[in-house]
């Protein structure tokens, strides 16, 4: 990659060390380990834009966390574009630093530093930093849904998370490319180190001496619809992340007259949306997902890799990708983990052993808490979709399997958690039951994919109206009046959710379509796509859109939801958001799960990466800062984290319906 680290490297230092080991030293002999502000480690750093030296410009660096961002220290580049800043304090869950030259507003760089102990990675922090347009972009993603006029701010977990996330793409010492983006997953694999070059080169644009009406151009062109236009690079490229179909051609068009960084796109992408892959050791053929509170990323697994033989193993990966929790964590009962996983209010986390008829539970920290059969409590025939709601109750969408006879399947909960305490609940129109969530008022909605439809889970060859309905069960384990919910659209429903106003959202793979349901069990509304890409589940940001994963057509596609004013001007509920083929990326595989985090990040699960023949699919794909963020687990309803409240994301109780 040309134009990245030419300038004078930066001198490297270990002050942190320095301070621990002198912490350490104080502490053995008992005098008291305080460090005085001064002594906080000095951060070295070059600053350089379209390859070159940036001098005499500012460079501030900041400290971010809910309560605001702050400034830390000042100094102002060299001729060769280095700069010192010695802070009296590096504490924050986010630590940044801004650059921008002398009496030029247009451009303004940017580059984590360091993060700290709040989130689900290990806290870190650099001494040494080059910020230059390609930093930039990767904290401006990163960071997407933290990022406002003020600066960074925002509440952890997601906050440091998404901080961590940065250096999946650009490494702030170095200024290049992150071990993430350029390793044997992604590189060439797919369009997102490409995809940052470009942006790269967009941002380069306003670089000095570069042609000031390219520059001009760049920033009219990335400013949302009857929006404002951003002041400066960095809002540009926030805008971007925020909007990610806007001006694709145009902007492309725009970023090919700049070749500082390489590898580029050679067309115009759809949408300017980065995807990173993750695979973990035994993460194969996935078919749920789950966040923690950490923003741990829980799964379960269908197949061994490369066969059809049931996996043993549920996998966690951190929120950066690594395996954690000894991943891949075997015992517990499982055997083929199935479309169903959930976290209840103590940290456990219960998956559905499909093959082995039974519910494996495992400890916030990956310890196995169920027999080596798993639990078997109330007659259980190849569970699936499970959710815990807001009293501790486990509830588990018995789905009776692939055989049997019309009408088969039941909905089991365990109360508080107890399986020896086990309540079956028929009636209501279950009819192999898939997948189930919890709304705001303790209600188990449950989509029945009914035998016709389950016999697709082998062939997965759509004939003709296969049906479905959605059964709803109120929290004294009873069937509602309305139940079930029949419709047209529902045409083997599987994995649908809740939003923020107790709309339930059902997308049905046979009808390409989503249907809303509101509270009372009333269709409200039927959104066909416009591409066949045969739906599987969806979940919901923060911002009530609805994420929607194609099995079908590897995609990901977006649908405004009933908070319109989330949406861009003119959109109403159910307007799609995304292209009309969904995004798209080389990574992308046959998706059975979506699932949202702290940060931002949207998570799906490979399941199959080929048709004929089945074939598992690996590992799990992000798209960065993408979405608003969600309080994860889910708590049950979607609520997005907040900065001014005693917690980030408060306890919810159920509320009372009246049919």
């Amino acid at each position: 990659m040309r134009g990245v680290g030419k300038a004078k490297p930066a001198r490297q230092r270990s002050g942190i060390a320095l301070a621990a080991s002198a912490t350490m030293a104080l502490a053995l002999t008992g005098l008291p380990a305080t460090t005085p502000p001064a002594t906080s480690a000095p951060l070295h750093g070059t600053v350089t834009s379209a390859g070159k030296p940036l001098s005499n410009a500012t460079v501030t660096l900041f400290a971010g966390d809910r309560q605001g961002a702050r400034t830390l220290g000042r100094a102002t580049t060299d001729a060769g574009g280095a700069f010192q800043i010695r802070p009296n304090q590096r504490t924050g869950s986010v630590l940044y630093v801004e650059a921008a030259p002398t009496g030029d507003r247009s451009l303004r760089l940017r580059s984590v530093v360091g993060f700290g102990p709040g989130g689900g990675v290990p806290q870190r922090s650099e001494s040494a930093v080059t910020v230059n347009e390609f930093t930039t972009v990767a904290a401006t993603y990163a960071l997407a849904q933290f990022t406002d006029q003020r600066g960074i701010t925002g509440p952890s977990p997601g906050l440091e998370n998404a901080a961590a996330t940065s250096y999946n793409l650009a490494n702030p010492a170095s200024g290049r490319p992150g071990k993430v983006v350029t390793d044997q997953n992604n590189g060439s694999k797919n369009d997102t180190l490409a995809t940052l070059g470009t942006l790269a080169n967009l941002v380069s644009l306003c670089a000095p001496g570069a042609d000031t009406g390219r520059c001009r151009d760049m920033l009219r062109l990335a400013t949302p619809q009857r929006g404002t236009a951003p002041g400066d690079t960095a809002q540009a490229v926030l805008n971007l992340a925020r909007n990610p179909r806007l001006a694709t051609g145009r902007l492309y068009a725009l970023a090919d007259r700049a070749h500082t960084y390489t590898p580029a796109l050679t067309k115009a992408p759809t949408a300017w949306v980065l995807a990173l892959h993750y695979t973990a050791p035994q993460v194969y053929a996935p078919g749920r997902i789950a966040m923690d509170a950490k923003g741990n990323v829980w799964a379960s697994n269908n197949w061994l890799p490369g066969t059809r033989n049931p996996s043993p193993y549920v996998t966690v990966q951190d929120p950066v990708g690594n395996p954690t929790l000894n991943s891949p964590i075997s015992g517990g009962g499982m055997e083929a983990g199935a479309w169903g996983t959930a976290i209840d209010h103590g940290g456990s986390v219960w998956v559905p052993s499909y093959g082995g008829d039974a519910m494996s539970k495992y400890s916030s920290t990956g310890k196995p808490l169920s027999p080596g059969s798993g639990f078997k409590n109330g007659g259980l025939n190849h569970p699936q979709g499970t959710a815990v709601d807001q009293k501790g109750n486990v509830w588990i969408a018995n789905f009776y399997g692939l055989k049997g006879n019309p009408g088969q399947g039941s909905v089991i909960v365990y109360p508080h958690g107890d399986p020896s305490r086990a309540i079956t609940i028929k009636g209501g129109g279950l009819d192999h039951p898939f997948s189930l969530q919890i709304d705001g008022y303790g209600r188990a909605w449950v989509s029945n994919a009914r035998f016709n439809g389950a016999k697709l889970l082998d062939t997965r060859v759509p004939k003709g109206h296969v049906g479905g309905s959605v059964t709803v069960i109120g929290p004294d384990f009873k069937p509602t009046s309305f139940s079930p919910i029949k419709d047209n659209s529902l045409d083997w429903p599987l994995g649908l959710a809740v939003d923020s106003k107790n709309n339930v959202w059902v997308p049905s793979f046979v009808s390409n379509s989503v249907t809303e349901i509101g509270p009372s069990g009333k269709v409200t509304g039927v959104y066909k796509l416009p591409t066949a890409i045969a739906p599987w589940s969806v979940a919901i940001d923060g911002s009530d859109r609805v994420w929607v994963a194609g099995f079908g057509a590897p995609s990901v596609s977006v649908l405004c939801g009933v908070n319109t004013s989330a949406c861009p001007p003119g959109s109403s509920t159910g307007s799609l958001l995304s292209p009309p083929r969904g995004y798209r990326s080389n990574s992308i595989q046959h998706l059975t799960a979506v699932q949202l985090d702290q940060s931002g990040n949207v998570w799906l699960a490979n399941n199959w990466s080929k048709l004929v023949p089945p074939t598992g699919g690996t590992g799990l794909v992000e798209l960065i800062g993408v979405a608003t963020p969600v309080c994860t687990p889910l708590t049950p309803v979607p609520s997005r984290p907040t900065a001014t409240g005693s917690t980030a994301c408060p306890t919810q109780k159920p509320l009372s319906f009246r049919e």
